[in-house]
């Protein structure tokens, strides 16, 4: 039986970039695999030189809760020295956020990897974070826990969380079901992310992954994570 690490990604911003360029930094709409590594690559203590091929063999989904409320920050850094001259100038970005947005991560795979990795949720090395360093997680990334399910089943089972911030969310606010996005990966998916690492994260490649998307109504009677 396969076993799957449940993951909730809650926080009141979250950014997780698939093509940031230079001074316009977007988020997709849901945790890219690659981010998602990233994070347990921070729990875990590894830096971004060490290979993260036992991670990117695992098989990843995300389920999404709450879409969120896309979000512009226009940022403004000040005395910056320039690459090409030592003068001092002022750089300005455009920084997307999804504000009040919560995801379900999975990773499917061996279950002493999956164990290994629940283990440093709970004891981080470094800070986690969701996307950027200034988006702090407001429920525990170990709260999901380990389960004896295949990804998507895994997914389909769990309580539906609770959105970070917002009294009256979304999701609380449906009649009767919540309709759930499910971003699973698969072989034989007609979509396509670029999000699957190919080396360490200081060589900075990646390949392209297929994922199929799907909708789950869950009811919104069910239980929910602190």
């Amino acid at each position: 039986m396969p076993f799957t690490l449940l993951i909730p990604l809650v926080g009141p911003l979250q950014s997780w970039g698939l093509d940031a360029r230079f001074d316009l930094r977007q988020t997709a709409p849901e945790p890219s695999k690659s981010a998602v590594i990233g994070l347990l690559c921070c729990c875990l203590g590894r830096d971004r030189g060490e290979p993260v091929d036992d991670l990117t063999g695992l098989r990843f989904g995300v389920r999404v809760d709450e879409e969120g409320i896309l979000l512009r920050d226009f940022h403004t850094a000040v005395d910056v020295i320039g690459s090409s001259d030592s003068k001092l100038r002022t750089v300005v970005s455009n920084r997307w956020y999804l504000a009040d947005a919560a995801f379900l991560a999975g990773f499917e795979g061996p279950h002493p990897l999956l164990e290994q990795i629940h283990q440093v949720l709970i004891h981080p090395h470094w800070m986690p974070c969701l996307g950027r360093r200034s988006c702090i997680p407001s429920v525990p990334l170990f709260a999901g826990g380990i389960e004896e399910r295949p990804l998507l089943e895994a997914l389909e089972k769990a309580p539906l969380l609770k959105a970070s911030n917002r009294a009256g969310s979304r999701a609380g606010s449906r009649a009767n079901d919540a309709k759930l996005r499910m971003v699973i990966e698969d072989p034989d998916g007609s979509q396509v992310r670029p999000d699957q690492p190919l080396a360490s994260f200081s060589q900075r490649q990646f390949g392209h992954r297929r994922v199929h998307t799907y909708t789950l109504s869950v009811p919104l009677a069910g239980g929910q994570y602190p």
